[in-house]
This record gives C-alpha cells, sequence and structure tokens, in this order.
C-alpha cells in the first residue's frame, strides 16, 4: 500500500523532472505534461519509489524515481533534485535505474512476486481514501526470436546474473528481454522494463573459474 500525504511540494514533481529531462540527451525539450503514474511498496516502508510516465515534444517518456529522507550513500545513484515536502521534510529524488531499492522493486515485479502499489490517502494522520494508479503494470512474456534486443534503455546487472533493463522513451526504446514489464494508461500503453535470464555459458565460465 503506498502512502501518499495530502501535502505541498517545492518543487512539484513535474517541474523537478522537467528540470531533470532538459539535462538528459534523449530528455526532448517543450512543456512537459503528466500522462500517469505508478508506485511500488519498498518491503522496509523507508524509500517511496514511483514511476512517471509523461509526454514531451510529442513524445512519451518513461521517468521512475525514488523519494528518500536522506542522501544514497552510494556514488552510482543519480541525485535528480531536492523537493521540500510540507509532511515528510526534506525528500531527495533519485533516478530509480541507479536505486537499489528501486531495482530490486522492478526485478520482483518482472519475476511476479510483486504488483504495483495501491494508493492509500493520508491527509495529516488520517486515511481520507484510496486510489488505483493511473498507470496499469502487467507481467507478459515475449518468446519470439530477437526478443533479447534492447534498444534505448538503461542496462543493469543483477546479482544472479540476469539483466535489467528499463525503458526511456516509451515506444522508441525497446527493453528486450523475455519478460516484460507492460505499463497502460489512458489512451496508451508501453514496455517500461525488461528481464533476460543468466546467460548459461557465462555462469558456466564463472563456476569453472
Amino acid at each position: 500500500m503506498a502512502i501518499i500525504h495530502r501535502a505541498e511540494l517545492k518543487p512539484g514533481k513535474i517541474e523537478l523532472i522537467t528540470t531533470w529531462l532538459d539535462a538528459q540527451p534523449w530528455g526532448r525539450s517543450g512543456p512537459v505534461i503528466a500522462v500517469g503514474a505508478y508506485r511500488f511498496d519498498d518491503p522496509d516502508g523507508e524509500v517511496g519509489i514511483e514511476g512517471h510516465v509523461v509526454r514531451r515534444d510529442g513524445i512519451v517518456l518513461h521517468v521512475p524515481l525514488t523519494y528518500r529522507g536522506a542522501p544514497l550513500d552510494d556514488p552510482d545513484a543519480r541525485l535528480v533534485g531536492r523537493m521540500q515536502h510540507s509532511v515528510l521534510g526534506e525528500r531527495f529524488a533519485y533516478d530509480a535505474s541507479t536505486d537499489p531499492v528501486a531495482i530490486d522493486c522492478f526485478a520482483r515485479a518482472l519475476r511476479g512476486e510483486q504488483d504495483a502499489a495501491i494508493w492509500e490517502i493520508h491527509d495529516g494522520g488520517d486515511v481520507v481514501g484510496h486510489r488505483d494508479p493511473s498507470v496499469i503494470l502487467t507481467v507478459t512474456s515475449k518468446t519470439e526470436h530477437g526478443a533479447d534486443a534492447a534498444v534505448g534503455c538503461v542496462m543493469v546487472p543483477l546479482v544472479d546474473g540476469s539483466q535489467l533493463r528499463i525503458a526511456r522513451s516509451l515506444g522508441a526504446d525497446d527493453p528486450g528481454g523475455g519478460v516484460r514489464l507492460l505499463a497502460t494508461w489512458s489512451g496508451g500503453s508501453g514496455t517500461v522494463a525488461g528481464l533476460t535470464p543468466p546467460d548459461p555459458e557465462q555462469t558456466a565460465r564463472t563456476v569453472l573459474t
């Protein structure tokens, strides 16, 4: 259950995402329009994990973020920006493809071990309602020839030898992989992530070494 507070954010999420996209070679230009979002629950309840689907310059982009109460002590983590949350205080937003908590959530979702979260709305200390995510995630299988080819995605090696692939530009990027995470929103859909199994030959070489 993802907890969403009725709160004021400075800067707002779209403003934060716009600044981030402006600095990315794949980020396009022009106004950023929110299409929808989904969330994963952190099993430890410490990190907010939210995937944003936005439209910019006629292209639908996938911007997954994590929100933390303190900086992430990892030189590979990419800070997107800082936000002031009127309930939670200062929040540090990271590119989720570089945050180990989010990476674990994507991997579990692709393996059918974790679903996207239902949103629980909090106002102060009270639960005032629930809301379904505006982006629905579905795990799909892809078995035809060429399913492991990836285009324009972030590649994240996992400890078991498999590879997580997170798409940036939905429709232009193809994560590949035998298992994929399909996002569906009002008026569209796109594959946001894929998972390839460990390479048996690489595993064999590692064992022999």
